[in-house]
Formats: C-alpha cells, sequence, structure tokens
C-alpha cells in the first residue's frame, strides 16, 4: 500500500479509536474518520482487528522516528524527556492524551485473548524497552549515571509510567502522571542512577 495511504487510513484509524474506544469502533467509524469508504479499508485490511494491529505498529514508527531523529544530547535529559512523552504525550492535548490511553488499555485488555494483539504489542514494549535501555546504557557509558542494570532500570521506570497512565486512565486520578513524573526524575533518574 502506498505510504500516503497508509498514512491517512492509520491516522483516521486513532483519531477514531481515541474518539468510541475499542469496544464500540467499527470499520464504518474509521471510513468516516478517513473520508474514505469501507470497501478501501477492507481493500487493505481484512478485519477491524488488522488494522488495529498496523496502528500499533505505525505508532512504535513514529516513536522510534521521534527518538531517533532528535538530538541525543544529555542522556538524562533525554531520559528525563522520555518519560515526559510517555506521561503527557507529544504535541497532544491532554484529553486526546487520555483518550488515546484508554484506547490503549482497552486494546492491551485483549491481548491475552488475541493473538495478533498481544505479538505487536510485546513488540511494541520490547522496542521501547530497549530505547529507554538505550539511553541509560549511553548514560552509564558516558559517565552521566552510575554503573546500573540498564534493562532493569528501563523496566522499572516503564512499569511505574504504566502504572501511572492507568491509574490515570481508569480512576481518574489526575495527580498520578505528575506524581510518578516527580518520583522517577528525583529517585531514579537524579537519585540512585546519578553518577
Amino acid at each position: 500500500m502506498p505510504e500516503e495511504t497508509r498514512e491517512r487510513i492509520t491516522n483516521a484509524t486513532y483519531r477514531a479509536l481515541c474518539d468510541h474506544g475499542y469496544a464500540a469502533l467499527t470499520m464504518q467509524d474509521i471510513a468516516d474518520e478517513c473520508d474514505c469508504s469501507k470497501s478501501l479499508l477492507h481493500y487493505h485490511f481484512d478485519t477491524k482487528e488488522d488494522l488495529l494491529v498496523e496502528l500499533l505498529a505505525h505508532l512504535l514508527e513514529r516513536f522510534e522516528a521521534r527518538v531517533s531523529g532528535a538530538d541525543p544530547g544529555d542522556p538524562r535529559d533525554q531520559l528525563v524527556d522520555l518519560v515526559d512523552v510517555f506521561l503527557f504525550g507529544d504535541e497532544r492535548d491532554r484529553e486526546e492524551h487520555r483518550a488515546f490511553h484508554t484506547a490503549l488499555l482497552e486494546l492491551r485488555a485483549q491481548a491475552p485473548h488475541n493473538e495478533a494483539f498481544r505479538a505487536q504489542l510485546a513488540e511494541n514494549d520490547a522496542r521501547v524497552h530497549a530505547t529507554v535501555a538505550g539511553v541509560i546504557e549511553r548514560g552509564i557509558d558516558d559517565g552521566t549515571f552510575r554503573n546500573a542494570d540498564a534493562t532493569r532500570t528501563a523496566a522499572h521506570l516503564l512499569a511505574a509510567v504504566q502504572g501511572a497512565r492507568i491509574r490515570w486512565v481508569t480512576l481518574g486520578d489526575d495527580t498520578a502522571p505528575r506524581t510518578v513524573r516527580e518520583a522517577l526524575v528525583a529517585d531514579v533518574v537524579d537519585g540512585w542512577l546519578a553518577a
């Protein structure tokens, strides 16, 4: 499929997923958002599941392009920037960010019963984890961070981020992202990880 078509369809899928949530989302909702026919969607994707898996892969590509395109600069600042993106979004308004993470949580809830979702989410998680661990390793190598297990530290950091997002979207705890961000920066990045 041409990249322009893929971009148009995945962007429409993202918007429709945020607006409708996973359970209520239909191919017609996506077609309406895309301003195209359902037959065009079905030409490229057999099912809604296939389209959502493609969306997850596309979001991973966008994240990786953002990270690889940025000046790596100071590992400490890059790690804090990643925490901020994970918790607060990147060029999105707060309500859109909440809607997206609500929908993403719905997709994650399907993963134990849906191999395609599980496989793509596992791929996304592994690559995000590798990105965070890579920043930590770079900080260890250049003396910004003490010699620590980058893999475990990345897992700890990402688990805290996930917990904050889950509290935010399921319990309406608007303080969770800010509280976790402050704790991660003070206790992990500038605390026991600092050289």
